[in-house]
């Protein structure tokens, strides 16, 4: 038996992988070898075919494959608009989720204009805290926003979702764990719908991108036109015509960039067909509308010339008409009255962007996939502002009625950032905060620090490196890098802070430090203009200096008032202990007050908004302070922090060995 072992395996020795002996690769082999290497694609239209993207991976894919098998949608079919966010969850995971299931549940959204209401594939009242729970440890969740274009048609909603998310079980290969809620409070009704990550086994719901990108909405326009019927020649029509004078990018525009090119689009022969020919109408309408707004030129007869900017002028016209709409409907949710002249809707990368200051009169979200809310404010410049908000911003400093000012993203290089370049430029392409003090005597260790903690934050955005000693490897284009870092961040506006949590109602007879006190004793104070807020800030401070008067903290002197030396500190003081006492009783803790100087040791826990700010809760052992919050806490919580107080501020430190902190 051995001997016929040794003649059968006849063992090749060769390299790891290999399949023994040498091989030969070709010329040709070599070259699409190369080919690949560089990025390529096969050579012709069989090649490419066969190319590999990775868009059928996961459930759905087959249904893709067997659906666009000489499928085609006609001119009758009706449309479905589906748009998906996929969230990944990390620590703080379910808790977005939490927020975004009450956003859909919020008041005003109904055909009744109630609140949403959650419901599933049966029941038509889902418990969106069970829903939650068994979303625990999720990795991801779907997020869909199914708007059908004829869903006015329908009675209602609930039906066509039910079967659309049964059609994607159907494609997917198993069960479905999801809830949905309807929207009817804008111009298009429309359907959230969240889905868990998991699939019936509790494994991760992986999802074809084709599915998702082409399945869904394939499935959906199916059932909607089945529902309805297809599209009547006089409803397409009359869908086109209104496109016509639309100062929005449309279907129309967008059939004639797909037909234009190098810009020009031909149009000089009516094309066979009833529906080709409603079209081709229509299109000319377009063109003629466009010319008027300067995007088209009719450069010979039936030939047009489309401007370059076309469709990013249009989307941005649209977009602004949207924003008035919402304005609109904000103003009159809050019952007040604006002329067209009032309104402005702000923009960040404006360089001569003003600093606004106002009230939130309403908010909401502009961005319902994202998360993404924008605030309406009513200006001390007699204006009704509308700024979008970035996704990140935390909703909760801002409620309504607050005081809030608007500052226009810092355009270009900080002061910092000029000192570190050249600071590094004298030390090797290193900062070293030796080198800072060596090259400015003068330097404060503060202020030393806060360079420090500016090259944090562009570490984060992977400018510069940080070595283990502390040292900072500052790159040579450091300020070209800085400079376009900053252009990103130009979309959403540099902040938005909360001046006041209280309105100007409850500022009035506030224990703390208002943003009214602050304009009391101000030496200039924010020009009012309007009848609105201007004129409701002017009656609150007059009615504050009379509750200061009351209070022993100023007096009137003919036409002139005089404050409680340092007024703001006082109240401030004065606040905060009456705060730490009641949070004593409530943690079982002792309340130490804090002073300027004083060193700061202990655990951050939440902070507490007052009349005269917000506050970080600092527990040590079997005692806590307050002090003032600031953002970067928020990455610390639940951990210890450190740092000194400087008067109505403070100086944290968080890990000394890094040396990263803030002021």
């Amino acid at each position: 038996m051995a001997d016929d072992s040794e003649d059968i395996f006849k063992p090749k020795l060769g390299r790891m992988r290999s399949l023994g002996g040498k091989r030969t690769k070709t010329y040709l082999n070599r070259v699409l070898h190369q080919v690949s290497a560089a990025g390529k694609t096969g050579f012709g239209a069989r090649a490419s075919s066969r190319q590999f993207s990775g868009n059928r991976i996961g459930r759905g894919g087959p249904a893709m494959r067997q659906r666009r098998a000489g499928h085609r949608f006609g001119p009758a079919s009706r449309r479905v608009v589906i748009k998906t966010r996929i969230v990944k969850f990390k620590g703080g995971g379910v808790a977005a989720a939490r927020a975004h299931l009450n956003y859909i549940q919020r008041d005003g959204v109904s055909k009744e204009n109630e609140a949403g209401r959650l419901y599933d594939a049966t029941s038509e009242d889902v418990d969106g805290k069970s829903f939650l729970d068994r979303s625990e440890g999720d990795r991801h969740q779907f997020r869909f926003i199914v708007s059908p274009e004829d869903a006015t048609e329908l009675e209602d909603l609930k039906p066509f979702v039910r079967d659309l998310m049964s059609r994607m079980e159907e494609d997917l290969g198993t069960k479905l764990d999801w809830v949905a809620a309807d929207h009817f409070n804008t111009e298009y009704p429309h359907a959230h719908v969240v889905l868990r990550g998991k699939d019936e086994l509790g494994k991760d719901l992986v999802i074809a991108r084709d599915y998702i990108a082409h399945g869904m909405r394939e499935r959906a326009r199916e059932l909607i036109t089945m529902e309805l019927g297809p599209q009547t020649e006089q409803e397409v029509r009359q869908k086109l015509s209104a496109q016509v004078e639309q100062d929005r990018f449309t279907d129309l525009d967008r059939q004639l960039v797909r037909d234009a090119t190098d810009n020009l689009v031909e149009l000089q022969t009516a094309p066979q067909g009833e529906h080709a020919r409603i079209r081709h109408a229509m299109q000319l309408g377009r063109l003629r509308t466009l010319a008027k707004r300067g995007l088209a030129e009719e450069t010979a007869p039936g030939q047009w010339r489309l401007s370059e900017r076309l469709e990013e002028t249009l989307r941005r016209a649209g977009e602004r008409g949207d924003i008035i709409k919402t304005m609109h409907r904000g103003l009159s949710r809050a019952g007040l009255d604006a002329g067209a002249s009032e309104y402005a809707v702000y923009d960040p990368s404006d360089p001569h962007a003003p600093t606004i200051i106002g009230r939130i009169i309403d908010r909401g979200l502009h961005d319902e996939l994202n998360d993404g809310h924008y605030v309406m404010i009513d200006g001390a410049d007699g204006r009704v502002h509308y700024v979008a908000l970035n996704p990140k911003q935390d909703m909760e400093d801002l409620p309504m009625g607050a005081v809030v000012e608007v500052r226009p993203a810092a355009a270009g290089l900080k002061p910092a950032d000029r000192t570190i370049a050249e600071v590094a430029r004298g030390n090797g392409g290193l900062y070293e905060t030796d080198a800072h003090r060596a090259a400015d005597p003068r330097a404060s260790a503060d202020y030393v620090q806060a360079h420090v903690r500016r090259l944090e934050a562009l570490r984060r955005a992977n400018i510069v490196r940080r070595f283990p000693d502390g040292s900072w490897e500052v790159p040579t284009d450091f300020e070209d890098r800085v400079a376009e870092f900053a252009k990103k961040g130009s979309s959403y506006p540099g902040s938005v802070v909360a001046l006041s949590f209280l309105s100007l109602e409850d500022q009035v007879q506030a224990d703390g430090a208002t943003w009214l006190d602050a304009q009391l004793v101000a030496k200039d104070r924010v020009a009012l203009r309007g009848d609105r807020f201007g004129a409701d800030v002017a009656e609150a401070l007059s009615q504050r200096e009379e509750h200061l008067i009351a209070q022993d903290l100023a007096e009137r002197d003919g036409q002139t008032m005089r404050y409680q030396r340092n007024l703001l500190k006082l109240l401030r003081q004065r606040e905060v202990a009456h705060a730490g006492e009641k949070l004593a009783k409530e943690m079982g803790l002792t309340y130490l007050p804090t002073r300027d100087g004083d060193r700061i040791e202990g655990v951050y826990r939440k902070p507490v908004r007052l009349a005269s700010g917000k506050f970080a809760i600092i527990e040590r052992s079997k005692e806590f302070t307050l002090v003032p919050w600031r953002p970067v806490l928020e990455r610390q919580r639940g951990q210890t922090v450190g740092g000194v107080m400087r008067g109505a501020t403070a100086s944290f430190e968080f890990g000394k060995k890094r040396g990263i902190g803030i002021d």
